[in-house]
């Protein structure tokens, strides 16, 4: 997190070593991506595997979207969707509102992408994200350009801040479909941004992830 941007939340939070915390959350980032994904590397690969032979097309599925100060770069998921899925959105019904897009049973889902979204393994190349210094393990989620047009504070809010692997959304309001609820926790977490409450949304991450809350 950039020491600009940390200074509202030094003053929400009382006297903070602005430099102390940017540092900490850096290192936090590098070396809990870097140890994940040695850790998890032959389970990458196995789900790389996966993907290659239950669908035609690529492994990955890279994206534009907007990190910090607006600077996009190229998010990273294993492909969960049949090649042509973009011309294709236009037949799929948004059973939720505002920018977000959520279907229960998106026919451009693949049967191995229903299962990774299922357990969010599709995330797991973000982590690549992360040791790259364009995300960080805990921040809002990173969108397109185009999906926060229309709501400039929310946007100028959530892009003062590098996005997340996952956030407080994903752990208060994975279930919602209002986006209400998604504006008030991308909010909410810059406001009140601190070590303890990355690490503790990183710990609950693993219940929401294993209770499945959400998943779609």
């Amino acid at each position: 997190m950039q020491p600009e941007t940390m200074n509202s939340v030094g003053s929400a939070q009382g006297n903070v070593d602005i430099s102390g915390v940017a540092l900490s959350k850096s290192l936090m980032d590098f070396f809990g991506s870097l140890t994940l994904l040695i850790l998890l590397s032959p389970f990458m690969l196995c789900i790389a595997l996966a993907v290659k032979l239950g669908s035609r097309g690529p492994i990955f599925y890279s994206e534009i979207r907007q990190g910090l100060n607006g600077v996009g770069f190229p998010m990273m998921k294993f492909r969960t969707m049949v090649p042509n899925a973009s011309a294709m959105q236009k037949d799929v019904e948004n059973e939720v509102d505002g920018p977000m897009f959520k279907c229960t049973d998106d026919p451009r889902i693949t049967g191995v992408g229903g299962f990774l979204r299922g357990w969010s393994l599709d995330e797991l190349p973000q982590l690549i994200n992360v040791l790259r210094g364009e995300m960080s393990l805990v921040g809002p989620r990173p969108l397109p350009d185009e999906q926060m047009e229309g709501h400039p504070t929310w946007k100028q809010t959530r892009l003062s801040v590098k996005p997340g692997l996952t956030g407080l959304w994903q752990i208060q309001a994975r279930d919602s479909d209002k986006f209400s609820d998604w504006v008030k926790y991308d909010t909410e977490y810059v406001r009140h941004w601190s070590i303890a409450l990355d690490i503790k949304i990183l710990f609950l991450t693993i219940g929401a992830v294993i209770g499945r809350r959400g998943a779609r």
